[in-house]
C-alpha cells in the first residue's frame, strides 16, 4: 500500500523517492526478514499458503484505507481465500 501511495501522480523517476516508497522498501526489507525466520522454524507446507493472506490484507487495505471500491465478486473471492486457508491449516 504504501507502494501505491508513493506511486501514484508521479511522473518523473526522481519523484518516486520519496518517503512512502522508502518505507515500503523498508517494511519489505523487514518482512524477508520475518519470511527467513518462519521458513527456518517452521515446515514450509505450513507457512508458505499464509502468503495467500496477503491478497486479504492488501484488498481490505485498499477498500478501508484509500477508499478504493468494492464489489461482491471481489468479496466472495476474498471469503474463498480465507476459506482456503482456514481448510489448509486445519488439515492433519
Amino acid at each position: 500500500m504504501l507502494f501505491k501511495v508513493g506511486a501514484t501522480g508521479r511522473e518523473s523517476l526522481e519523484s518516486f523517492f520519496n518517503h512512502w516508497i522508502l518505507s515500503g522498501l523498508a517494511l519489505y526489507g523487514l518482512g524477508t526478514l520475518l519470511w527467513i525466520f518462519a521458513l527456518s522454524r517452521l515446515p514450509l507446507t505450513v507457512v508458505y499458503p499464509f502468503t495467500a493472506l496477503t491478497f486479504v490484507l492488501v484488498y481490505l487495505g485498499g477498500v478501508l484505507v484509500l477508499g478504493e471500491q468494492t464489489s461482491l465478486r471481489a468479496v466472495s473471492g476474498v471469503l474463498l481465500v480465507m476459506l482456503g486457508l482456514y481448510l489448509i491449516s486445519s488439515a492433519p
